[in-house]
C-alpha cells in the first residue's frame, strides 16, 4: 500500500515498539492514532509526535468498540490496525501465580482478538485492510520459565493463520512480527516470579533491537503492494552480547 494513504491504529501505542511505529508512519506520511491504558503517557507520546490518542483498555469490548469507531472517525477511515498491546509475564511452572497468567491472557490473546474482530467488521465492509499482530520469536519456541508468556505468542500466530485464511477473500492481509528481545519498556514488565526486572549491560544497549528495527519492518510489511503480502517476519539482533 501506498503509505500515505495508510489510516492506522495502534493499540499499546504510548511506548516502546507502537510508539517508535506510529513515529516512524507519520513521518512518512501516514494518518496515525494510538491508544492505550495510561493516559498520562498516551498524552506525552501524542504531543511528542503531534498525533491523537484514545485512552482505551483492549479487554473490555464496549471499549474497543468505541476506540476502533473513534480512530474511524477521526481519520475518516480505517486500513491498518497494529495490534500491539500486551506485556510479559514468566515464571517457573511450579510458582505460577494463577491471577498473573490469567490477566496476562486476557491482554495478550483476548485484547487482540477484540481489536482484530471490530477492526476486520470495517475492513470487510469496504473490502480491504491490514491487521498486523506483534508476537514473538516466543510464538516459534518454548523458553525455561517462560511457559505463560509463550503460550500467549503460540495462540496469537495461530489465530494470526486462522484470521489469515478467514479473511483474504476479503482483501484483508493479516500479518506477524516476531521480535527478538527489544530494549523497551516492555521489558520491564517481564518479570520472573521473584519480581526482578532485566537490566542491560553497556554492550547489550548497542547491539540488542530497538523499537525502531520493528517499526522499520512493520513498515515494510504494509509498503509491499496491495496484490502481496508477506505472511510473517522474524527479527533478531545481529549480535546481540548476551
Amino acid at each position: 500500500m501506498n503509505i500515505k494513504n495508510a489510516k492506522v491504529l495502534i493499540t499499546g501505542g504510548n511506548s516502546g515498539i507502537g510508539k517508535a511505529t506510529a513515529k516512524l508512519l507519520k513521518e512518512k506520511g501516514a494518518q496515525v492514532i494510538i491508544s492505550g491504558r495510561n493516559e498520562t503517557t498516551l498524552q506525552e507520546t501524542a504531543k511528542a509526535l503531534n498525533i491523537e490518542y484514545i485512552k482505551a483498555d483492549v479487554t473490555e469490548e464496549n471499549q474497543v468498540r468505541n476506540m476502533v469507531q473513534q480512530a474511524k472517525n477521526k481519520m475518516n477511515g480505517l486500513n491498518v490496525l497494529v495490534n500491539n498491546a500486551g506485556y510479559g509475564y514468566i515464571s517457573k511452572l511450579i510458582d505460577i501465580e494463577v491471577d498473573k497468567f490469567i490477566d496476562q491472557f486476557k491482554t495478550n490473546i483476548l485484547g487482540a482478538t477484540l481489536c482484530a474482530k471490530e477492526s476486520a467488521k470495517h475492513f470487510v465492509s469496504q473490502e480491504y485492510g491490514n491487521i498486523i499482530n506483534i508476537g514473538s520469536t516466543s510464538s516459534l519456541k518454548g523458553s525455561p520459565t517462560a511457559s505463560p508468556y509463550v503460550a500467549t505468542k503460540f495462540a496469537l500466530r495461530g489465530m494470526t493463520e486462522s484470521w489469515r485464511n478467514e479473511l483474504r477473500p476479503h482483501n484483508i492481509r493479516v500479518m506477524q512480527v516476531n521480535p527478538s528481545e527489544v530494549m523497551t519498556g516492555f521489558a520491564d514488565n517481564r518479570v520472573d516470579h521473584n519480581s526482578k526486572t532485566k537490566q542491560y549491560t553497556e554492550a547489550e544497549q548497542q547491539t540488542k533491537l530497538r523499537g525502531e528495527e520493528i517499526a522499520h519492518t512493520i513498515s515494510s510489511l504494509l509498503e509491499m503492494d496491495d496484490r502481496g503480502f508477506i505472511t510473517e517476519a522474524t527479527v533478531f539482533a545481529t549480535n546481540p552480547k548476551v
